[in-house]
């Protein structure tokens, strides 16, 4: 029966009926056994959503979106749909591998992309984020952000049915595309935002909108600033509107009202029309802040989650290949939740960026010691059993440091001054600091400084090649290099899925004219966006170069990755409590095997006790990544060099002699 554990709020049989009208008996079929898997899902969300509301019919309002997806989706992806209902931890595998990128920085346009696809399966790319590319408004746009039309692809980029054709092209090399989809706001030039001024009070709902500063003030008084420097305040006046319209990252991005429940069927309209464009996944930008209340930061309300689980089930009854990505680059204590927790495990979104590991890559890079990372890791709840971590060095955006300061407090440290430290030393400010990065919206009053700069910055390969040939500089390269191998190591044997920022597989520096693009010279994250550089992409294969060495380096994790099952995103992972200071040890339980990852984040030798493998029940240590047997001393220890990343897993057996 469709919505068991909801019939009070489920749409009647008659209402059932009607709705599959059209579709041949084993559509009809495919769609009431969906519906029995996810219509409570759905009701659920909805109920928790619209208390006040008849659940009734606006979850009637949503079936009916979902089956016309249904009906318009093109068979080869109906057969999507069907591998992956078969294959449900497919974002889970091994062999899952990410590169995000701009999609004019990377190529011209989607014709351009498609003609690079070599490239990225020569790297062992199984996944990729292009950045936004559905039409902005013009001018200052926050790099995509501010979207004026779903329906629509900049035109500079092409057109709905080039992007058709390249995720046909990619599912025939195996490749997933991954799009952003923005939940919290829109461009003020959007219809919906244009229709609210031309005084259409339907359209006038969908936004916050307050005649005078009584309300904006009283939520002022716990809402941070995102963007303090050239965004400060959270609400903007408008003359047409006359009114204050909510506008958290820029005043020409209005955050829409998810309290509407118009607004949530628009948005579902939006996912299927992406889905059946052969979209893969859907990266729910800035979906922390999509629900309001008064007294609390707005960020991070239970309600948010709920919006995902309503949002998820149309998806899964109408196109269930498409998987969900949150982004929500929130505190160490938040994270998890996007993944699902209590009543939403496995119900919200599939994946979610492993925020607070890339933060402790950094730290332990800066420090040297792990003391800190062990605390932090270990402190975060385990991922529900189909919930798949985005693990990544450091992605679009800018690095803030997200670091818990009851964390701090029990790795022996103050989160105020550990978080400005970071700050310091990766502006290169800190004496003694490699790094190259640019500070990005200091705020005086909160002490926050976050940075900006590419992998190759941030690890000191850059400061390394800028000081010449010498044998001492040389030494600096090294170094630089062996950092930011061993970051990639850390988010690739982490789990999860792995993505890599376009330009860090090539070691590319800070681009130094990034301010000279027109709307771009406020905005320093665009030192680490810059274009990607075919020339040196064309030196990958020579390991004379440092492109050859990083990209060739990051081909190898990713080969290896593939054929290491205790890479599943499934496997259970602790962190070792009692290592030497300077090593990070994780260990990875799963069906097939046990493996230990050791890590060390100094620029000496250091040891790990072999103990740790033999525990996890693995009797030939054998380190992955080197291709080599793990031997210990008269002491116990095995040695590790500076920067090394191993993979211990059980020795692969010895071909028979004969």
């Amino acid at each position: 029966m469709l919505f068991n554990r909801a019939m009070s709020h489920a749409p009647t049989r008659e209402s059932m009926t009607a709705l599959l009208a059209g579709l041949d008996p084993a559509e009809q079929e495919t769609i009431r056994l969906r519906l029995e898997r996810w219509g409570d899902d759905l009701v659920a969300a909805l109920a928790t959503l619209y208390p006040e509301r008849d659940v009734s019919t606006l979850a009637l309002r949503l079936l009916e979106r979902a089956v016309t997806g249904f009906r318009e989706r093109d068979p080869e992806l109906r057969r999507l749909d069907q591998r992956r209902l078969l294959r449900p931890d497919w974002l889970q595998q091994p062999e899952m591998f990410g590169y995000a990128c701009y999609t004019d920085r990377f190529a011209d346009d989607l014709h351009g992309v498609a003609g690079r696809l070599g490239y990225l399966r020569e790297l062992g790319v199984t996944y990729l984020h292009l950045m936004p590319l559905l039409l902005p408004r013009e001018g200052d746009n926050d790099g995509g952000y501010a979207v004026a039309d779903y329906r629509r692809i900049r035109p500079d980029l092409g057109d709905t049915e080039d992007l058709r054709a390249l995720t046909r092209a990619l599912r025939g090399e195996g490749i997933s595309l991954v799009l952003d989809l923005v939940l919290n706001h829109v461009a003020k030039e959007h219809e919906w935002a244009r229709r609210a001024r031309a005084g259409e009070s339907h359209y006038r709902d969908y936004f916050h909108v307050y005649p005078d500063r009584v309300v904006p003030d009283a939520y002022e008084r716990t809402l941070p600033e995102v963007f303090p420097d050239f965004a400060p305040g959270n609400f903007t006046w408008d003359d047409e509107l006359e009114g204050w319209v909510w506008t958290t990252f820029n005043q020409w991005q209005w955050d829409v009202d998810w309290s509407n429940p118009d607004v949530l069927v628009e948005y579902a309209e939006i996912v299927l029309h992406l889905a059946n464009l052969g979209v893969e996944v859907l990266r729910l930008d800035a979906i922390a802040f999509t629900w309001k209340r008064l007294g609390t930061t707005c960020q991070n309300q239970p309600e948010v989650h709920a919006v995902a689980q309503a949002l998820r089930a149309v998806a899964r009854i109408a196109c269930p290949a498409l998987a969900f990505k949150a982004e929500a680059i929130v505190g160490p204590r938040d994270l998890v939740q996007y993944l699902g927790i209590g009543t939403h495990v496995g119900r919200v979104s599939d994946l979610a960026y492993h925020n607070s590991l890339m933060v402790q890559v950094w730290s332990m890079l800066a420090t040297g010691s792990t003391q800190l990372a062990r605390v932090a890791l270990s402190a975060l709840p385990p991922t529900p059993p189909s919930g798949t971590w985005i693990c990544y060095v450091r992605c679009h955006d800018d690095i803030g440091w997200a670091i818990d300061d009851e964390d701090a407090a029990r790795a022996g440290l103050d989160g105020f001054a550990h978080r400005r430290f970071l700050s310091d030393w990766y502006a290169g400010e800190f004496p003694g600091s490699w790094a190259r990065g640019l500070v990005f919206q200091a705020n005086p009053a909160t002490g926050d400084k976050r940075i900006s700069g590419t992998a190759a910055a941030l690890t000191g390969l850059q400061a390394g090649e800028e000081a010449g040939e010498e044998a001492d500089d040389l030494a600096g390269r090294d170094l630089g290099l062996a950092r930011l191998f061993l970051a990639h190591a850390v988010v690739a044997g982490w789990g999860g899925i792995p993505v890599v920022w376009s330009g860090d597989e090539l070691g590319l520096p800070n681009d130094p004219r990034w301010d000279r693009e027109p709307g771009h010279e406020d905005d320093n994250r665009w030192v680490h966006r810059e274009r990607l550089d075919w020339d040196v992409a064309a030196q990958r294969a020579d390991l004379d170069t440092t492109a050859g060495k990083v990209f060739q380096g990051l081909r190898h994790l990713a080969r290896v990755r593939a054929g290491l099952p205790q890479l599943h995103a499934s496997a259970v992972v602790q962190v070792v409590p009692d290592s030497d200071d300077g090593v990070l040890v994780v260990v990875r339980a799963h069906p097939s095997g046990s493996m230990v990852c050791a890590y060390n984040v100094t620029s000496t030798w250091r040891t790990v006790d072999v103990r740790h493998f033999a525990d996890a029940g693995i009797e030939r240590p054998f380190d992955a990544i080197g291709g080599h047997p793990v031997f210990g001393g008269a002491d116990g220890l095995a040695s590790l060099s500076p920067y090394a990343a191993w993979w211990v897993v059980e020795a692969p057996p010895q071909p028979r002699r004969f």
